[in-house]
C-alpha cells in the first residue's frame, strides 16, 4: 500500500493497454496519465524543479514561470503548491478551459496570450512574454522546458528504463514529439541498449519540428511552431505526421472501447497504427507512449460541436457501433497512406 506525503511521489509506471483488439495491430500503449498531474509531464517538471533547487536557482522568494500549452503547466502547479513556490503559467487560447481552471485551483496564476507572433505563432508570443517578465522581475525563474536538459533526462532516467524492464525484447518505440524531451530521453537510452530499437517520432501536421510549412493546429500538446532546441535528428529512425482529424478519430475509437485518452495520445496511436499498417512487423514488439488522459478534452475533442465546426461532419462517424470499425477496416481500403503524403519525411538511423 503506497503512502505518500507529496503528490509528485506517485506515478504509475507499469500500466499498458494491448491495442490489438481495437486497432488490429500488435501495439502496447504505455499509460503515463495515472498521477496527480494527469500526464507524463510530471516527470519533466519534477526533474527540472529539483535541478534548479540543486543549482541554487530556486529560493522561497522565487516565482516559477513557464510557457506551456497545458500539461506541463498543471504538473508545475502541483509541484509549486507542494513545495510552496509561486508559479505563473504563460499559455495561449488553445489551452483547454479545464486545464486553466485546474492550474488556478492549485494556486497558480495563468496568463493567456491571445495573439500570434510572426512565424513563431502562439509559442513565439508566449516566449516573448516570459522573457519580458524575467527582465522586469528578478524573482522570476524560467525553467525553459524547450532547452532544459533535465526535460529529456527525466525520461532517460525513468520512462525508458521502465519500458525496457517491461519489454526486454522491444523492437519499435513510438513517441510523440512536442518539446522532444520524451523522444530524446528515450532515444538516447535505447541507442546503447542490448538490442537495436527503432525510434519512430509522431508529429502533428502543421508542426515544423521535422521541417515543412507551419499550419493550423488546434489540439494542444504535440507539435511546435519553431524547431525544438532539444531535438537531435540522428536519434530518430522515422517520422510520421498525423492530421488532427485522425487524432480525433483515434481518440473516439478508443473511447468507444472505454479508454478516454487525450489529444497527444490520439495522435501517437493514430501515427503508430498507420506506420504498423504499412510495414511488416510480424514477430516484432512495438510500444507507444500515451502522454495523457482525456478528461481535459471533454469540451474540445469529445465535444461534437467543437469538432464539427473545425473539422467537418465527416470526422465523427457516429453511426458505427463500437465493434463495427474493426470489421470495416478488414473490408474497406485505407482512407489515406502516409507514404504518399508530400509532407511526410523519413529519418534513418545513423550509426
Amino acid at each position: 500500500m503506497p503512502v505518500i506525503t507529496v503528490p509528485q511521489a506517485f506515478n504509475e509506471e507499469e500500466l499498458y493497454v494491448d491495442l490489438r483488439p481495437i486497432f488490429e495491430h500488435s501495439l502496447f500503449l504505455k499509460c503515463e496519465g495515472f498521477n496527480f498531474a494527469g500526464s507524463i509531464k510530471l516527470k519533466a517538471a519534477t526533474e527540472m524543479v529539483e535541478a534548479a533547487e540543486r543549482d541554487g536557482d530556486l529560493t522561497p522568494a522565487s516565482v516559477l514561470i513557464e510557457s506551456s500549452s497545458g500539461n506541463l503547466g498543471v504538473a508545475l502547479s502541483i509541484i509549486a503548491a507542494s513545495k510552496g513556490y509561486q508559479f505563473l503559467c504563460v499559455t495561449d487560447s488553445r489551452c483547454n478551459l479545464t486545464t486553466r481552471l485546474m492550474m488556478e485551483a492549485l494556486g497558480s496564476q495563468v496568463h493567456v496570450v491571445s495573439d500570434e507572433e510572426g512565424n513563431g505563432g502562439f509559442l513565439g508570443a508566449r516566449l516573448a512574454y516570459v522573457r519580458d517578465m524575467c527582465a522586469s522581475d528578478q524573482r522570476c525563474i524560467w525553467l525553459s522546458q524547450y532547452t532544459n536538459p533535465s526535460n529529456w533526462k527525466a525520461h532517460y532516467r525513468r520512462t525508458a528504463p521502465a519500458i525496457a524492464h517491461s519489454f526486454p525484447q522491444l523492437d519499435l518505440l513510438f513517441v510523440g514529439a512536442g518539446t522532444t524531451g520524451t523522444l530524446m530521453g528515450c532515444a538516447r537510452y535505447f541507442r546503447n541498449w542490448h538490442r537495436p530499437v527503432q525510434i519512430i517520432a509522431v508529429d502533428s501536421v502543421g508542426s515544423v519540428t521535422f521541417g515543412g510549412p507551419p499550419g493550423r493546429r488546434m489540439i494542444p500538446g504535440l507539435g511546435m511552431s519553431v524547431r525544438p532546441p532539444l531535438l537531435e535528428d540522428s536519434y530518430v529512425d522515422d517520422v510520421v505526421r498525423v492530421e488532427e482529424a485522425d487524432t480525433i478519430r483515434a481518440c473516439h475509437r478508443l473511447a468507444r472501447r472505454g479508454f478516454l485518452f487525450g489529444g497527444s495520445t490520439g495522435t501517437v496511436v493514430s501515427g503508430a497504427t498507420d506506420w504498423l499498417a504499412r510495414h511488416d512487423t510480424r514477430g516484432r514488439t512495438a510500444v507507444a507512449i500515451a502522454p495523457d488522459l482525456g478528461e481535459r478534452y471533454l469540451d474540445t475533442i469529445y465535444q461534437a460541436n467543437w469538432v464539427q465546426d473545425l473539422y467537418g461532419d465527416e470526422v465523427l462517424d457516429t453511426d458505427l457501433p463500437p465493434n463495427a470499425e474493426a470489421a470495416t477496416a478488414r473490408t474497406a481500403p485505407p482512407v489515406r497512406s502516409l507514404d504518399t503524403q508530400p509532407h511526410r519525411r523519413h529519418h534513418r538511423h545513423e550509426a
